[in-house]
């Protein structure tokens, strides 16, 4: 079978599978789950053998016409190249673990079936997005995956928290998608084809005629669906949907289609300077307020959101200073320890019944519990926070040296002010997130209090695939220097100078976190006297950290103590602390400039269209009833009185007549 062959069957089996669920998931309950994960496993594995073609080497481009437009034609193309390969294998194995894992997870889910088949169709839609060599045909891959995280986050529907959420998540996204699309008909017209081998070629003889108004056009789509500032606000509150959908979304679709779609067209941002700027801008203040936000979130979850959206402002960083290679060499790594970290987030709120870090600091004993995901999940953070030799450290490392060459003038693919802006962001979020990487592990599986409750092994699905995904949260990272084959030929490989800063600033904010978590436990220890027990429910409740799905999969929740939980992350934020858990009351920011004045307005029109238009509409109504009961009322069936009626206006007429003649005579 030809590899281009192959290549249409990687979308199209999860396709094929999620139209089956969705048909059979009531008549046939027992076909869901193969239904669910053979066809994910099966484009998985032929990802494999197209990137193992493909080779890093000449890419794969075919296409044929879609249909006739008249003007710029739309064709139905595929274009792999080593980005896309690898890319599509993250997205292959990413995809497969979840669909495993949800099994148990979900188990006792009534709507599991729709649910396996949406998880489906959003990793067909993220595959055709990575493949597609047309703009057209990856916009539809593009808006898919926005249709499906709608109702993936909405999955527990029944609570206003997750409709909030899932449509929070689609007008945040689709707010971008606007801008996005405009840009991508610009840049068609400029290119006169959607085709990505065509709008390439354009762009490398400078045939674009307004390269910088394109670029930041496609930029407001790409910070929507990556969650970018200041379009991320949608991100943390899509954790009310299910955990293993969180782990799809952050490690492997829809936010890596953002990242993936401008390392894709890089040449198009890179022919603006002013555009690449912009885009380091946002990424500095994306992974700088993203880090103080995870720092002060007590849902787990939440941590980890925020967590992704820092984690791509790096490699949308990287991207800032011309190097598509370091990132997505990092949305690889990161795809990796991310699900990871997502998984066993699930497996600890499974555990424990709650999903507030300050409820799993009150409890003993938790890490005892569940081992295969303590250890997971403390390799995954330890890439998370670019400790070395793990996975993150290697691919965090090339962000940072991308970001060095460009600012010290090594590079002329970028600006050297965008190079510094990346540079210096990267350094100091690199501390926060080895400072809040701690935090979550320190509360999580060192909490003192009663004892966590002990419910037996967690089943194999889940934790099998922890495992699983902890061999490339470990091992990714020495792959450097071949994966550098598969991409421009750039280094990967981090410098002396680079591993000392992004290093010794992720050592200082662990080792700053676990001090200052000592002394908040000393604190709570000697503040603290007999201790009560209650529901983890309700010690969690001042934080309202718990959402619809801990009362679904969790079981009894155990009792804690309660009292005040040992969070360093108060003691390192100090007054900012309040506002970095509201995410710097963007929301309410929002809220004042966009909701309320949309709202106002929206009412406005509505009175007017109520007590003005509506009156002129009633008046024209009520007078043309009002003459003809007028009329009417000269309708009386008596024929003398139309004769005399008749008479009458005849003698009127005739005095008229005579009057007026007299008039004209006079004069």
């Amino acid at each position: 079978m030809s590899t281009t062959t192959l290549a249409v069957l990687v979308p199209l089996l999860p396709f094929l599978g999620a139209v089956a669920g969705l048909l059979l998931g009531r008549s046939a309950p027992g076909f869901v789950r193969p239904l669910a994960i053979l066809p994910t496993l099966a484009a998985a594995v032929l990802a494999v053998t197209v990137a193992v073609r493909q080779g890093g080497g000449q890419p794969i481009s075919t296409a044929t016409e879609l249909t006739p437009t008249g003007s710029v034609p739309i064709d139905l193309s595929l274009y792999i190249d080593g980005f896309a390969a690898l890319v599509a294998v993250l997205v292959g194995v990413v995809a497969t673990c979840v669909q495993l894992y949800s099994t148990a997870y979900l188990r006792e889910d009534p709507r599991y079936p729709s649910y396996a088949a949406l998880v489906s169709l959003f990793t067909s839609a993220m595959l055709l997005v990575v493949y597609s060599g047309d703009l057209m045909v990856l916009l539809v891959g593009w808006e898919v995956m926005g249709i499906c995280s709608y109702f993936l986050v909405g999955h527990y529907w029944e609570t206003e928290a997750a409709r909030s959420a899932s449509l929070k998540a689609f007008l945040v996204t689709k707010l971008g998608d606007v801008p996005f699309l405009i840009g991508l008909f610009a840049l068609a017209t400029d290119a006169g084809s959607f085709r990505i081998t065509k709008i390439l070629g354009t762009v490398a003889v400078g045939g674009l005629d307004h390269p910088t108004l394109i670029a930041l056009l496609l930029l407001a789509g790409v910070a929507g669906k990556s969650a970018q500032f200041p379009l991320h606000t949608w991100l943390p509150d899509a954790m009310a949907g299910p955990t293993p959908v969180s782990a799809l979304i952050h490690a492997a679709t829809m936010v890596a289609a953002g990242v993936y779609f401008v390392a894709r067209l890089l040449p198009v941002f890179a022919a603006s300077a002013a555009a690449l700027v912009v885009m380091a801008a946002m990424a500095a203040v994306t992974m700088v307020g993203s880090a103080l936000a995870a720092l002060a979130q007590d849902d787990i979850k939440r941590v980890l959101a925020y967590s992704t959206i820092g984690q791509l402002a790096y490699m949308t960083g990287a991207l800032a200073v011309g190097d598509r290679g370091a990132a997505v060499f990092h949305l690889l790594s990161h795809g990796a320890f991310k699900a990871l970290l997502f998984l066993g987030a699930g497996v600890i709120i499974h555990a424990a019944g709650t999903n507030s870090l300050a409820a799993m600091s009150r409890m003993d004993g938790l890490a005892k519990r569940i081992p295969d995901a303590f250890w997971t999940m403390t390799i995954a953070l330890l890439a998370l926070a670019a400790i070395p030799p793990f996975a993150g450290f290697f691919s965090k490392e090339a962000v940072l040296v991308a970001a060095e060459q460009t600012a010290t003038g090594h590079s002329d693919l970028a600006p050297a002010t965008a190079g510094w802006l990346v540079l210096i962001a990267g350094v100091l979020t690199a501390l926060l997130t080895a400072a809040y990487a701690a935090r979550l592990w320190l509360m999580a599986f060192r909490g003192r209090g009663a004892a966590a409750p002990d419910h037996g092994k967690e089943p194999f699905a889940m934790t099998g695939v922890l495992w699983l995904l902890a061999i490339p949260s470990v091992a990714f990272g020495l792959a450097a220097d071949s994966i550098a084959d598969w991409f421009d030929g750039r280094a990967l490989t981090p410098t002396l100078a680079t591993s000392v800063l992004g290093t010794g600033a992720a050592v200082i904010g662990a080792m700053l976190t676990y001090a200052l978590w000592q002394r908040a436990n000393a604190k709570t220890a000697a503040g603290v006297g007999a201790a009560v027990a209650v529901p983890a429910a309700v010690a969690a409740a001042e934080s309202a950290a718990e959402t619809p799905e801990v009362a679904e999969v969790t079981h009894d929740h155990p009792a804690v103590p309660a009292g005040p939980a040992a969070d360093p992350g108060k003691a390192l934020l100090g007054p900012l602390y309040p506002h970095a858990a509201d995410g710097f009351h963007l929301d309410a920011v929002y809220d004042r400039l966009f909701v309320r004045p949309v709202r106002g307005a929206a009412g406005l029109v509505r009175f007017l269209d109520r007590e003005v238009v509506d009156t002129y509409v009633r008046g024209a109504g009520s007078g043309t009833r009002l003459l003809g009961g007028l009329v009417r009322r000269a309708q009386t069936g008596n024929v003398q009185s139309y004769l005399s009626a008749l008479l009458a206006g005849a003698v009127v007429l005739a005095i008229a007549t005579a009057v007026l003649a007299n008039v004209n005579a006079g004069s």
